[in-house]
């Protein structure tokens, strides 16, 4: 097939590699082989006097693997067996690094769940995968607990902050955190274990377990192209290919030399691949930021710990130019940054790269892809507005929405992005028809989003076939949230938008509601209520009451129509 982009390639980029069958535990294995003292971890909770000493802790690759194998040795004597899901819900730790290489070892499957759902969404998806373990921090006991009798879980294995904490930043943090309104005690009950027990207990002699490049390693959860919440599987082979193949592209990149800003949550598959198995493979130096918020704190250990690459989202990267005293940080180090999830304009990446001295690029990927397609050449021909070209042996097209036929790469044309490569997954788990709408039989993975391709065979995104909302970086699905205004006792009817931010580079989640007779619900109200069934980041941040919603002939709300009217409204204020 054509593919224009291969002479947009940088010198040093190969048009397509060897794929080894190699399983994601042989990637942690082979970097402790080769670099075991190096630091693999960094675990940076604050500074202290003056940053003279840092609260946290580091573990060399030597430590983290024999970790994970104590870890994967504990799973299994508690039953845990080849193809077993195990759930994860963490914020970003060494305990996610641990648990997620140690799953790898013995063949189970991991289920990432972000922190901040709420029972309701937790209920969702431990009973959807199956899950019969889960690993979760003890903030976020009470949630499970609310819901566990409706879940298939069997085991709950309690983390703490400081468990791989060393002396005395483990009794610093534990005093801390006991001091805090949020401090959860989870007391020992049956089937309730705790994470560094565990690791006291179990030695790091794992059984050996058949595991093959074609095994799932992964339930990631997504809304897919068609809004509807499932997993996407994906194999050893997909993200050891995607790792690969992102490793071709940072053609500077220094095995055993660089140090990886963790600032994108691992539970995101963009954040696990990039920013944690990508860096495993590199023999690289993981600093480990819990959160990015404020944007001061991500600053502030980017300058201290002298970060070399910074995969991220464009609202973290427009946070730092637009920072009133970036001026007194140095942020020198940086050599490479990775941004997705939302359009990045040009000027961010101009301003961005003035500032650290690195090269900020956009790329494109999906859940389903593992997750990376496309991506700007790193210190090659960016294009303003472009997601990129595609990586090595990923064939891309665009095909026309009605007929399916492709498209020309003329920078006119517009049709739905389909992508083809060895990081595009097994399918939807026991979702064999929405597998099917969604990877034709040739293989051709259809993203749902509509593209268009200049000659040289960069890519476009100009409209989202879906109605998929990107907010703080992650997917939002109207129905999740139109589902849970419905449930408000003032609400007739609603329908969810994301309107484009400017400032901030992603979707602001705004509702339009109909309310009932006599009712007249405030923008507190809804946000109060949705609260309680909602993670945060889905919350509407506007909200707009009407009489009536705009409808098909047939009764079908047009969201377009909606979105139309926001946007202008948002054009009208910007321009007057």
């Amino acid at each position: 097939m054509e593919k224009p982009w291969l002479s947009s390639y940088e010198k040093g980029v190969p048009t397509t590699l060897t794929y080894p069958d190699l399983t994601l535990s042989d990637l942690l294995q082979n970097s402790t082989r080769t670099y075991p003292e190096k630091t693999a971890t960094n675990f940076v909770l604050r500074y202290m006097l003056g940053g003279r000493f840092t609260v946290g802790g580091k573990l060399t690759y030597r430590q983290l693997s024999e970790l994970s194998d104590r870890m994967a040795t504990a799973l299994y004597q508690l039953g845990v067996r080849k193809g077993d899901r195990v759930a994860m819900m963490l914020p970003n730790s060494p305990h996610y690094i641990i648990t997620f290489f140690a799953a790898m070892r013995i063949g189970a499957i991991v289920v990432n769940i972000n922190p901040t759902y709420t029972s309701r969404e937790l209920q969702h998806q431990l009973s959807d995968s199956g899950a019969e373990t889960i690993v979760l921090l003890n903030l976020f006991w009470p949630r499970l607990r609310e819901i566990r009798s409706e879940t298939p879980v069997k085991r709950v294995i309690v983390a703490h902050v400081f468990d791989t904490l060393g002396f005395p930043s483990s009794l610093l943090v534990k005093g801390a955190q006991r001091r805090t309104p949020e401090w959860v005690d989870v007391h020992p009950e049956q089937d309730i274990f705790f994470f560094a027990h565990l690791l006291e207990k179990y030695g790091p002699t794992p059984p050996k377990v058949n595991v093959s490049a074609d095994d799932t390693a992964l339930f990631q959860y997504t809304g897919g192209t068609t809004g509807l919440p499932k997993a996407a599987m994906l194999s050893h082979r997909n993200l050891v290919a995607n790792t690969l193949m992102i490793a071709s592209w940072l053609v500077n990149g220094k095995p055993g030399g660089e140090k990886m800003m963790a600032a994108i949550p691992f539970f995101h598959v963009y954040g696990m691949t990039v920013a944690m198995i990508y860096a495993i493979y590199m023999g690289a130096e993981i600093i480990i930021v819990p959160s990015p918020r404020p944007i001061d704190n991500v600053m502030n250990i980017m300058q201290k710990e002298r970060a070399t690459l910074y995969p991220g989202v464009p609202a973290m990267y427009i946070g730092i130019i637009n920072h009133k005293d970036v001026a007194s940080y140095d942020l020198r180090s940086i050599k490479a940054c990775l941004s997705g999830s939302a359009p990045l304009p040009m000027e961010v990446q101009e301003k961005f790269g003035q500032i650290t001295g690195g090269r900020l690029v956009e790329g494109f990927g999906m859940t389903e892809a593992s997750p990376v397609t496309h991506c700007n050449p790193v210190y090659g021909r960016r294009k303003a507005g472009s997601v990129g070209i595609p990586f090595p042996d990923t064939d891309a097209k665009i095909v026309d929405l009605e007929t399916g036929e492709a498209l020309p790469f003329d920078g006119e044309a517009q049709g739905e992005l389909c992508v083809r490569g060895p990081q595009v997954m097994q399918g939807y788990w026991n979702r064999p028809d929405e597998t099917a709408l969604t990877i034709d039989v040739d293989g051709w993975l259809h993203t749902g989003d509509i593209c268009k391709v200049d000659p040289d065979g960069y890519f476009y995104i100009v409209d989202r076939k879906k109605d998929m909302i990107i907010a703080s970086g992650f997917k939002v699905l109207p129905r999740d949230v139109e589902e849970v205004l419905f449930m408000h006792p003032k609400v007739m009817e609603a329908v969810v938008v994301g309107i484009p931010n400017p400032k901030r580079g992603d979707d602001t989640v705004k509702a339009f509601i109909v309310p009932k007779a006599g009712e007249k619900p405030t923008l507190e109200e809804i946000q109060e209520f949705c609260k309680l069934h909602l993670a945060q980041y889905k919350i509407p941040r506007e909200i707009e009451l009407r009489s009536e919603l705009p409808k098909t002939t047939v009764g079908k709300v047009l969201r377009r129509v909606l979105l139309d009217e926001a946007k202008a409204k948002q054009a009208a204020q910007t321009n007057g």
